[in-house]
């Protein structure tokens, strides 16, 4: 019995170094796989209690594991749609057959790098067909807020280089200065003029034709204007009139005073310092400065001189690129110069990572092993940041590799030994009856 249980041992631990060495296999297989996660094997003892004080030999069994939670180094490339996770957190993403389904019932696999990049259709995806998901955006660049513990909200990044887009100007800022001899009784009147471009729904140039026009009095100086504002896209309509006052003490010199609509234009909000006036689009703010404060309009010294212009909105524009940011917002950049957020990729995140059930090309999925996925911000919680331009390499150590595989040989050979010194003792056995 002791004999023959010798035999199974030494049998148990051919396999177990044999399940081993196949790991190491493939550990050195994938040491320049972007995104590997090594394999690692464990041994267990097994003890079968001996009848009679005699001692029965159990052998050994072997166990491996993934250890996805121990990633590799980032290297950089040139490509900006290169991704890679520093730190926790995994990318979302899709088979490509299933995409091309189109009833968006994709399954989310996880993987920690991808090198991206647009296929015909503008979606980003790798060469083995791994598509990048993520939230789309609004119009306006931001993201909804989405379901974190389902991944029911994503969609494959789409990006249409060389698409068309334009966004309306909805709020214009104006800083400027009006001359304070020009309300002076000895003034000749003449109005100040100023055009501000806009953009329309449609990304057309337009404009609203601001005309100052100041109060002459009797004696002295009135530090009063009168602002017309004039839309060309309505034929040059009256949009907005209001008159203008300005301080002339020693304290707020030069600064608003008083803001008074007149019969066309929305009220002048004193808390915000803007007005609303309607172009032929829809509402457009008119930011002129808070009373009392030395930004927006002021009236100072003998010069027009318009100082600080700035409006939102831009004119039709190609996308010519797009990147990813460390919090994961897809960024698409205009030939206008604008950029704009069209998507957010989440990185998510599992109790247990080295519980997924791992697939090919280095992709994992969740299993109640691994516990509820949830999706986070990039560089929320426990989650680190997506890096550009990057790769994530192989977790495998070669030389620690070829380390164990030595290790693993003699092992194998020893317990070949033992098989080899139990036959001979069996044999001997089986001579005595000779």
């Amino acid at each position: 019995m002791t004999i023959s249980s010798s035999l199974n041992a030494g049998v148990a631990a051919l396999a177990a170094n044999a399940n081993r060495l196949a790991a190491i296999s493939d550990n050195i297989a994938n040491s320049a796989t972007y995104g590997y996660r090594r394999v690692e094997t464990d041994f267990q003892s097994m003890v079968i209690s001996g009848a009679g004080g005699s001692y029965s030999a159990g052998g050994v069994r072997s166990q491996t594991q993934r250890l996805i939670d121990q990633g590799g180094s980032l290297t950089t490339t040139s490509n900006a749609t290169d991704l890679a996770v520093r730190g926790r957190g995994m990318l979302p993403v899709a088979r490509s057959s299933e995409v091309a389904l189109g009833n968006g019932s994709q399954q989310m696999l996880l993987t920690s790098t991808g090198s991206f990049r647009t296929d015909s259709d503008g979606i980003l995806k790798t060469q083995s067909g791994l598509v990048l998901l993520g939230w789309p955006a609004n119009a306006d660049g931001t993201v909804p807020e989405f379901p974190r513990d389902t991944a029911d909200g994503l969609e494959p990044v789409r990006i249409n280089v060389n698409q068309l887009t334009g966004e309306p100007t909805t709020s214009i800022n104006l800083g400027l200065n009006l001359p304070a001899t020009a309300t002076n009784a000895s003034a000749d009147g003449i109005p100040e003029n100023l055009s501000v471009e806009y953009f329309d729904n449609l990304g057309k140039s337009e404009s609203v034709q601001v005309e100052f026009t100041p109060t002459i009095p009797g004696t002295g100086d009135s530090n009063e204007w009168t602002m017309a504002l004039r839309d060309s896209a309505q034929g040059g309509a009256l949009i907005g009139e209001y008159t203008l006052s300005f301080d002339d003490s020693r304290a707020s010199g030069g600064t608003l005073l008083n803001v008074a609509s007149g019969a066309v234009g929305g009220a002048y909000d004193a808390a915000t310092g803007s007005l609303i006036v309607n172009v032929a689009g829809g509402p457009m703010e008119i930011n002129i400065g808070k009373v009392g404060a030395p930004d927006g309009l002021t009236q100072l010294s003998d010069s027009f001189a318009p100082l600080s212009i700035s409006k939102d909105g831009s004119p039709v524009g190609n996308m010519t690129s797009a990147k990813v940011d460390e919090n994961g917002f897809v960024h698409a950049s205009y030939d206008t110069g604008i950029t704009r957020i069209i998507y957010q990729v989440p990185l998510v995140d599992l109790p247990n990572p080295n519980g997924m059930v791992s697939l090919d090309q280095q992709t994992y999925l969740p299993s109640p092993d691994s516990g509820s996925f949830f999706l986070w911000n990039a560089g929320d919680g426990p989650t680190g940041d997506i890096v550009g331009f990057a790769r994530e390499e192989s977790a495998t150590d070669v030389a620690g590799e070829l380390t164990d595989m030595i290790q693993t040989q003699r092992a194998y050979s020893s317990n070949a030994k033992v098989i080899q010194t139990v036959d001979e003792m069996l044999q001997e056995t089986t001579n005595i009856k000779r």
